[in-house]
């Protein structure tokens, strides 16, 4: 496992992304002073980001059906946690954009060769906010399953 968001895995068979571009900002401001250099105040952390690119090859990695599982993520509107395949948790992230380019295309229309990336923005306020999110994100999955499993034995 390279990475995982939400119950999403990338990996070399799913998304091998090949670049990781991360930016964290930081907020000061800065106020003037009469006969000297102005004076900077931090005011505490600005937006994170992360942007995950990578080229697909459909023949040997993974296709355009794990982008659309991503745009399927994003469209839920939901925060996912981001955590690397080191254990490195980095907190709840959104998908605020998906993009791909298909080239090499075969006779039946499809790409054997697409390239991607996926930004991702953090949201997260505190480590505590992100855990309480992730025990509500946590509970309801387990809701669906029962009641799928419920649905399926009551039909048998």
């Amino acid at each position: 496992m390279m990475m995982s968001l939400g119950l999403f895995v990338f990996k070399l068979n799913t998304l091998p992304y090949q670049t990781i571009h991360r930016e964290v900002n930081y907020n000061w401001q800065e106020n003037t002073r009469i006969g000297k250099r102005p004076v900077s105040q931090f005011l505490g952390l600005g937006e994170e980001s992360m942007k995950l690119s990578g080229l697909l090859l459909p023949e040997v990695t993974g296709g355009i059906r794990y982008l659309q599982v991503l745009e399927g993520m994003a469209n839920s509107g939901r925060a996912w946690p981001l955590i690397e395949g080191s254990g490195t948790l980095y907190g709840m992230f959104i998908i605020e954009n998906v993009t791909h380019d298909n080239s090499e295309i075969n006779s039946n229309g499809q790409a054997r060769s697409i390239s991607f990336s996926v930004l991702l923005k953090r949201v997260d306020e505190s480590q505590a906010a992100m855990f309480g999110d992730l025990l509500a994100q946590a509970e309801e999955l387990f809701n669906k399953a029962s009641s799928a499993v419920s649905n399926f034995v009551s039909g048998v």
